[in-house]
């Protein structure tokens, strides 16, 4: 049997790493360089305590209190049958202004017909309204940078991501609807604040 010709391979070459491969030890160690010293560039931006909180308590919240109201917080006072003005003055016995921003009446209006009672509400003339200088009409986002900026409101919602964020605001108490009356958490002294047990745990729910 003949001999198998071999055919000579032309332009082949030794294969090489690349030099700038991750697997490559030095090129390890330049990337944790590199991530080091852009820790030590970073800009950490700590934000400033308002100067009215006084341990736990904000002093700039008093009477009248200016409530922000979220948009189904105003449809489920309609289901539980509160007027909002009324409840509010039974919870906190004081007087109390209910503040609608301009996107939470855009939502309304996104709402279309359904929620035409709603919007009927959220125009009362006892009503103030907050004007949004924002893009977009997300009413969350809106409310939660309102409060950031001034602590001096309440924040009317039963939406638990909101609630979730305002917690995580220092000074800021959530009013929310609970057995058909409105409750609220974070002012202590309030007459419709749950009552809290020596042990700190509170009976009040909705949270």
């Amino acid at each position: 049997m003949g001999k198998a010709k071999k055919t000579r391979k032309f332009g082949e070459v030794k294969r090489m790493i690349n030099p700038k491969d991750m697997r490559l030890k030095q090129n390890q160690q330049k990337a944790v360089e590199k991530k080091d010293a852009e820790k030590i560039a970073e800009v950490r931006h700590v934000e400033r305590e308002s100067s009215n909180m006084f341990f736990k308590y904000n002093t700039a919240l008093g009477p009248p209190y200016h409530v922000i109201i979220d948009t189904n917080f105003i449809n489920f006072a309609l289901q539980n049958k509160l007027e909002l003005v009324r409840a509010m003055m039974d919870c906190l016995y004081a007087k109390c202004i209910p503040v609608v921003t301009d996107c939470v009446l855009a939502e309304l209006e996104k709402l279309g017909p359904k929620y035409r009672m709603a919007l009927r509400v959220a125009r009362d003339p006892r009503f103030e309204r907050l004007p949004c200088s924002h893009k977009g009409t997300y009413a969350d986002d809106c409310i939660v940078e309102r409060v950031m900026q001034h602590r001096c409101y309440i924040v009317a919602t039963c939406d638990r991501d909101l609630k979730r964020r305002i917690r995580k605001v220092p000074g800021v108490p959530i009013m929310f609807i609970v057995n058909h009356k409105l409750s609220i958490e974070r002012l202590p002294d309030a007459y419709g604040a749950p009552k809290t047990t020596h042990g700190g745990s509170s009976s009040g729910g909705g949270k």
